[in-house]
């Protein structure tokens, strides 16, 4: 694993680059761009799958957000589906001058929400020869749908805004609770919100760089995002979806169905890892591994290994 940097416009992202194990600096190797999940930097769920897939022979680059982790940009904590888009883009560019990498062998993986910004990418960007997901979602709908109120919520975001003009102090949110003593105190039985408290801030793969804050001038950029708009005219690529099989309310594997059935690709699949649930695909091997093995021929035969 290498430690990179690349430019989206003006901001530095900051990545991690993971080689196959018998990397031959004059050779010529597939690769792929990992998008991770909301809130996740690129120690986490990205570290876990371009692990494994370099190790099947594939160059995998795995990156934080502009405005997130190590990478630069202000206002800190942003979530803005336009620039996590155009980061993807960007990685894209930066894998283009690279001379190992070859230039029609690159692919695209989407995990959680990093699913959805990844299909919103390979609508327009075509480098991408082959797409795969697991546990997508579209967190523009997500959002919508776990609010009780939309239009109040944009009413808020209106009225931050101007505070923060006048010179307001920047609100920030929790993503999640920060421990599950935390979450049992809001009184919290959801499991899929308990699985990530204990992912994200209670397991070995919490980490520094990942603050679990919102700045909540977010919802202005979430709340009318669509990932899967214009899918049935744009995503022409082969397509992998893969799904847990256990459904929640994080609505993943509801997402991937209306994916699969979106897509006009001649060559697309469907793939139910039994018995997984939305939070176990991140990082439990058993679940992991089945979705690697499907993965890999996937891109093998659409990229070359």
């Amino acid at each position: 694993m290498k430690r990179i940097s690349f430019k989206n416009r003006n901001i530095d992202v900051a990545g991690n680059i993971y080689l196959p194990n018998d990397f031959d600096q004059t050779g010529s190797y597939p690769a792929l761009v990992l998008a991770t999940p909301g809130s996740s930097v690129k120690e986490q769920i990205g570290a876990v799958y371009a692990e494994k897939l370099a190790e099947r022979g594939f160059v995998a680059l795995t990156f934080d957000p502009s405005y997130q982790g190590e990478s630069g940009g202000e206002p800190r904590d942003l979530e803005d589906p336009a620039a996590r888009v155009e980061d993807i883009r960007c990685a894209v560019d930066y894998l283009m001058t690279l001379p190992f990498v070859g230039e029609e062998r690159v692919g695209l993986l989407g995990i959680c929400a990093g699913g959805g910004y990844a299909i919103n990418a390979a609508l327009t960007e075509h480098r991408f020869k082959a797409i795969g997901t697991v546990v997508a979602n579209d967190i523009g709908q997500a959002f919508r749908g776990m609010l009780p109120d939309v239009r109040e919520a944009l009413e808020e975001v209106g009225k931050q805004r101007t505070a923060e003009a006048r010179g307001g102090v920047p609100r920030r949110d929790p993503w999640i609770p920060d421990g599950l003593r935390e979450a049992e105190a809001a009184g919290i039985t959801d499991p899929e919100v308990l699985e990530a408290v204990t992912f994200y801030r209670e397991s070995r793969y919490r980490h520094p760089n990942s603050t679990n804050r919102l700045l909540f001038t977010s919802y202005g950029h979430l709340l009318n995002f669509d990932a899967f708009n214009l899918v049935p005219e744009l995503l022409t690529q082969p397509l992998q979806v893969i799904v847990g099989g256990k459904r929640g309310n994080t609505g993943q594997y509801e997402a991937g169905q209306r994916l699969i059935e979106l897509s006009p690709a001649a060559e697309k699949d469907f793939f139910v890892v039994e018995r997984a649930g939305h939070y176990d695909m991140y990082y439990k091997l058993e679940y992991v591994n089945p979705a690697i093995d499907r993965l890999v021929p996937f891109y093998s035969k659409h990229l070359g290994v």
